[in-house]
């Protein structure tokens, strides 16, 4: 049985390992865990920034995912940001994200403060996640994301 439910604090040691994990497999990149364990703390004691989902099978937490807000003063809204999308490996291929993001979208839908869209990014060899965001309703947009990291 599938149940998909906002994080809690408890959920902290999952979601690090999560990102820790997904850093890996998907950049080849090893986090340092106690700054990735002080990230995922962080938001929690930041709600305003953001919120963690986890989806459990039979009671197993298999994925996970964290949304952060973007205001858009073009659109009077916000953005939610789908970031740290991770679904371990022995449930991949069964839906799981769509399930998630099928139940962000109804979150949204609920916020008193507008939802205008959904936005995240994607490796640019992931191509069983972008075909995944793609089959979701998700398109590929217009923009080329730049960054300036240790700032």
């Amino acid at each position: 049985m599938l149940k998909i439910r906002v994080a809690e604090k408890s959920d902290a040691p999952l979601l690090t390992a999560n990102n820790c994990a997904m850093a890996l497999e998907t950049e080849n990149r090893v986090l340092d865990p106690q700054a990735a364990k002080l990230g995922v703390e962080g938001l929690f004691a930041r709600p305003q920034f953001g919120f963690y989902i986890v989806a459990e099978v039979d009671g197993i937490a298999a994925a996970s995912l964290m949304v952060t807000y973007e205001w858009s003063d073009w659109r009077n809204g916000l953005f939610w940001w789908i970031q740290s999308v991770y679904v371990k490996s022995d449930f991949r291929r069964q839906g799981l994200y769509r399930s998630m993001y099928k139940e962000l979208k109804a979150m949204a839908a609920a916020q008193e403060t507008p939802v205008c869209g959904f936005r995240l990014y994607a490796e640019t060899d992931n191509h069983k996640a972008q075909a995944t965001y793609n089959n979701c309703g998700m398109h590929a947009c217009d923009y080329i994301m730049f960054e300036q990291t240790g700032v």
